[in-house]
């Protein structure tokens, strides 16, 4: 990245791995993109913290994958939050929006809980579209209901690749995003267990990810903590921002899924017709004209 993009792009992510090549890891900054995703859908504090670990999380576990393809996550509970869903590709673009946005819970410490705004029963499901004719699935009970103790479980049970992850947003009073990011490591085959133990125990004792954010880290300087005297090679340092696939064509196209008679309908009783993506908020305005021209289009069929 050029100096006269740095001062923009604040939001990137570092993926390292250690010299003998048994632990990799990915730190990232996400304050920027889950500030302009909270704007966008008006969030509560809670639905904040929640909705800004899942998609920190997402950014993570795009990260993993090979150009072209994408995750996505949906954290789905008993709580006020309803769900959340995330969708990431490998090449940082991130998006995501919560069920219900008006959520502001606290534990009796004071902090935001996300998990009780989740709920404790439910599921996290994660789809990976890899290119091929059916996406991957896998799904797993909520374990905390905290994201990222779920996603680290998702990784060690249904992808059977032992993880570590740490996710972290702090909310201010007046409901701004003062800083979002976080990490996630996998010890891979064959194991370096002494690295794993060493690294554990700097996880175990080290404090809030908000507080090192808070106090300047950089994904840098995150995984420098982390990794402190284990060797590591930085491997790649990519932009993330928040990126929508929605168009008015895409749009289009699920109007026109409707089929004919339910658009003859909607055209017949309300003339017009408003669409509003549920990951940006963006509104597509549909009038007389085009309802009839998207009929016309069904008919010529």
């Amino acid at each position: 990245m050029g100096n006269s993009t740095d001062s923009i792009i604040t939001d990137y992510l570092v993926r390292v791995i250690t010299r003998d090549g048994s632990i990799r890891a990915l730190a990232c900054v996400t304050t920027g993109l889950v500030g302009e995703l909270c704007r966008r859908h008006g969030t509560w504090p809670t639905a904040s913290a929640a909705l800004g670990r899942a998609v920190t999380g997402g950014a993570l576990m795009g990260a993993l994958l090979k150009t072209g393809q994408r995750v996505a996550l949906r954290f789905e509970g008993n709580g006020p939050l309803k769900k959340i869903l995330v969708e990431a590709d490998a090449n940082g673009a991130v998006r995501g929006c919560v069920g219900n946005p008006e959520v502001s819970l606290l534990r009796e410490d004071g902090k935001l809980d996300v998990a009780a705004a989740i709920g404790q029963a439910g599921l996290l499901t994660v789809t990976k579209d890899l290119g091929l004719k059916e996406p991957y699935t896998g799904t797993v009970l909520l374990y905390t209901s905290e994201i990222a103790e779920d996603l680290a479980y998702y990784l060690t049970d249904s992808e059977q690749v032992p993880s570590a992850v740490g996710l972290g947003v702090f909310v201010e009073p007046a409901g701004a995003i003062a800083a979002a990011g976080g990490f996630l490591i996998q010890s891979l085959p064959p194991h370096n267990d002494e690295a794993v133990d060493r690294l554990m125990e700097r996880i175990g004792a080290m404090p809030p990810v908000t507080e090192l954010l808070r106090q300047g880290k950089s994904p840098e300087g995150l995984l420098e903590y982390l990794f402190e005297g284990i060797p590591y090679d930085t491997l790649e340092k990519r932009a993330l921002a928040f990126v929508c696939s929605c168009s008015r064509e895409r749009i289009e196209r699920v109007l026109i899924s409707l089929g004919r008679d339910d658009l003859a309908s909607l055209l017949a009783e309300q003339g017009e017709t408003e669409v509003t993506c549920e990951f940006c908020r963006e509104r597509y305005h549909f009038g007389r004209d085009d309802l009839e021209r998207l009929l016309a289009g069904i008919s010529a069929m």
